[in-house]
């Protein structure tokens, strides 16, 4: 994978003066995803971030699962989350789990406890929450709170001996209770739950919380930077009193940026999971959800993902992305990589009354105009065809230059073709159409005759390899925001559509992830979950032409 220099930002800029002055010598850098669903494209955003960084200063980057939340993690989730970070074009330089170092945040917690800044509280979660006051009010202290500290051990040991049943009793870290910043009124830091975890097993009945471990697992894995989104920020003096008074040996230090936010994207876990199990859509790799793996079946390549999310860099403010614009970064990616070639999505059968029966040619046609290194490809012409049924009109409008009947256009990389008649079944349906070619007319040939305005595509009807097609539209309805309250109510009925049609012969031996352009169309990637070897499934990534501007 290229290895760019990042823009600057002002992340980097502190990096860059942390090296200076000397404050640190290596960086180190963490991508920290809960295991408890697949990532989705704001992850990529902190992936390229967090690895572009430590590479460019010669550092380290962990990936590390936030696993302390047994009731909602599991193996699944841990195993698709490496193979995204992979496919993204990245290598950790080490795996660590937040379960690794329950041991050591246990301790941590009996020192807070021997130092007066933690104690056992026997309120109900529902008691804290209408205890710990308002952005105008204080919060009230805890009648547990001034627990004497061997109480206090006591109570925590046993805890840890499952004891007591979930929710009975928590553990809180003792702060102020008048605090301006809610985080800091005593909050929660190790709470009961009685299920297994999925690396730790039944070795554990009490689970620290995230505000509590997230600080820890980078300390004790050396981070210098720990980079989080801005929703965290109001959490970070928090993270520094943990820090501070855990006494911990490495010092991290929190920084913030603006998540990545797009138009008519379901940018939230959970939400993304309900759609997965209410089976609106088709599994986590549904093609139409912006889960990493949803966007790798779908067709989108890793080197766009990295180009788009370079280019949308790191801001302190909170925006929302055209879609469009990952859109713009697939095509710049695939437009000198993928094979030109022809598909008819609505199949029509066009008859050249006037080409022998029972002949065929093979022509030649560029795999891609753009990268004449891609060379030539061996296409059939014969008698019967296939074109697009939008490509005939019976009565067209002024300026309509496809095929209507006296009218010629060029097939392409053929000839010129001119409509005769309509063949119509009883209901008035078109079946077919009959044309006429001019043999003159060879695409390649030195042909200076008349000219045609129009140019359409076709396939061999007799070699013609019948292949499904997906087309995609946003799964949020336009103007509708992910955060409404209706979510459910905001998906777009025709996000997918499937069509039944025929692609070039050569098309048989595609395989799964293979991307074409298709003449007119758009770009395709051959579906790794619905194709079989009797029918490739073709899913479109992004159409030919989009408005965005970069």
């Amino acid at each position: 994978m290229e290895n760019k220099p990042t823009q600057s930002n002002y992340i980097k800029n502190i990096i860059v003066e942390d090296l200076k002055t000397g404050k640190h010598r290596e960086i180190v850098t963490r991508f920290p995803p809960e295991p408890n669903g697949y990532l989705h494209i704001g992850h990529a955003k902190s992936i390229v971030l967090n690895f572009d960084l430590a590479d460019e200063f010669n550092g380290r980057t962990n990936l590390r699962f936030d696993d302390t939340n047994p009731l909602k993690e599991e193996t699944e989730y841990v195993e698709s989350i490496k193979e995204d970070v992979k496919w993204l074009g990245y290598e950790w330089d080490s795996l660590f789990f937040g379960s690794d170092f329950f041991e050591e945040m246990y301790n941590k917690a009996v020192l807070l406890i021997k130092k007066g800044k933690a104690y056992v509280c026997d309120l109900s979660a529902e008691e804290i929450r209408t205890t710990r006051g308002t952005l105008k009010e204080p919060g009230k202290e805890s009648p547990y709170r001034n627990r004497p500290v061997e109480e206090n051990l006591d109570l925590f040991e046993r805890m840890r001996r499952g004891e007591f049943k979930d929710g009975e009793k928590v553990l809180r870290a003792k702060i102020d209770m008048a605090s301006p910043n809610l985080n800091m009124r005593d909050p929660v830091i190790y709470r009961i739950a009685h299920a297994a975890h999925h690396n730790t097993g039944d070795k554990w009945c009490i689970y620290p919380m995230y505000d509590y471990a997230h600080p820890l697992e980078d300390a004790f894995e050396g981070v210098t930077h720990s980079i989080c989104t801005l929703e965290f920020e109001d959490h970070r003096p928090l993270y520094d009193w943990v820090i501070e008074e855990c006494e911990t040996e490495c010092e991290p230090h929190q920084y913030e940026f603006a998540r990545l936010d797009m138009t008519n994207t379901v940018m939230s876990k959970r939400k993304l999971k309900l759609l997965v199990d209410e089976k609106i859509v088709d599994g986590w790799d549904d093609p139409r959800l912006p889960t990493i793996s949803g966007l790798r079946r779908r067709g989108y390549t890793p080197e766009a993902i990295r180009n788009f999310v370079r280019e949308i860099g790191v801001a302190k403010s909170n925006s929302i992305v055209d879609a469009r614009m990952l859109d713009h970064f697939v095509r710049e990616d695939l437009k000198m990589k993928a094979p030109r070639t022809m598909a008819v999505l609505r199949p029509l059968k066009v008859v050249i009354t006037n080409y022998p029966e029972g002949q065929a040619e093979w022509l030649d046609a560029e795999n891609n105009p753009e990268n004449p290194e891609m060379g030539l490809r061996k296409i059939p012409f014969s008698r019967e065809i296939y074109v697009e049924q939008d490509d005939f009109m019976e009565d067209p409008p002024k300026k309509y230059f496809r095929l209507f009947p006296g009218n010629e256009v060029r097939l392409k990389h053929a000839y010129f073709i001119k409509c005769n008649e309509v063949i119509k079944d009883r209901d008035g349906n078109i079946t077919e159409l009959h044309c006429t070619y001019d043999p003159e007319t060879k695409s390649g040939t030195d042909f200076t005759g008349r000219k045609v305005k129009g140019t359409i595509h076709w396939v061999d009807a007799g070699n013609a390899v019948p292949a499904e097609f997906r087309l995609y539209e946003p799964l949020i309805l336009d103007g509708e925001k992910e955060e409404s309250a209706g979510f459910l109510d905001n998906i777009n009925p025709n996000s997918l559509e499937i069509l039944q049609g025929f692609v070039e012969p050569a098309m048989r031996e595609a395989k799964p992830q293979d991307k074409f352009q298709f003449f007119r169309h758009g770009y395709f990637s051959v579906d790794p979950q619905k194709t079989t070897g009797e029918k490739p499934v073709f899913n479109r990534i992004v159409s030919l032409k989009s408005s965005f501007k970069i």
